[in-house]
């Protein structure tokens, strides 16, 4: 199911003002016991928002997309933060992507992952989401592939349900989620999407230090 809230090109003041707004579309799921994942960095300001607000548990998504071969915004698959391979078999053979492109790219992007897992997850250990309820959220989607890809990986875990929460996202990912998604809600999808930042007055870079106080506070 696809929820957008409006097409409007109106901006966020910022973030937290997106996961404020976020919130309030998903009131419903207050006091559900439902876990919010924010995809570093910038999903995690609004996560952070969304799950003060609902009362929920808080924590980050680290999966990475395998990119195609000339194409690395077009995910054929995804690894998961336990190493775990999901793969669009399909795709993968209409791309032309073949054993060894697998092997490296999954080699490529498992070591952005423990990286990542080096950093964060000192802080915050992984929540078990099977049987949850999960909303996984970013500060926007252009393509779609980054939540594509935490979204093939999530649902490997089994959660009860699997919803995908952005402020702003292109109408053609909108559409892509909603193949990985239980519900997916938007809260502008514009019909022109040029860069994600055009829609936040302030559209800051955030830090490891950053995700890494945020995950210390929740």
């Amino acid at each position: 199911m696809i929820r957008v809230i409006s097409h409007s090109n109106e901006s966020f003041r910022n973030r937290q003002e997106a996961g404020r707004f976020l919130a309030d579309e998903l009131k419903y799921l207050s006091g559900k016991e439902a876990v919010v994942l924010g995809i570093p960095r910038g999903g995690v300001i609004v996560a952070a928002e969304v799950a003060r607000i609902l009362n929920a548990q808080l924590d980050i998504v680290l999966s990475r997309k395998l990119g195609a071969p000339y194409n690395p915004e077009l995910a054929i698959g995804a690894i998961a933060e336990d190493g775990r391979l999901f793969l669009n078999q399909e795709l993968a053979s209409r791309v032309r992507a073949d054993k060894g492109y697998i092997k490296a790219e999954k080699a490529r992007q498992w070591f952005e992952i423990k990286e990542r897992i080096r950093r964060f997850r000192e802080v915050k250990l992984k929540i078990p989401l099977r049987g949850k309820t999960v909303i996984v959220t970013d500060d926007g989607a252009a393509t779609g592939a980054t939540m594509q890809a935490a979204l093939m990986s999530l649902r490997q875990e089994k959660p009860a349900k699997l919803i995908a929460a952005l402020p702003v996202g292109a109408r053609e990912a909108v559409e892509l989620l909603a193949d990985h998604a239980d519900e997916v809600i938007v809260l502008r999808a514009p019909d022109y999407l040029g860069a994600i930042g055009q829609f936040y007055l302030d559209f800051s870079q955030s830090s490891d230090e950053e995700v890494l106080g945020i995950l210390r506070d929740g």
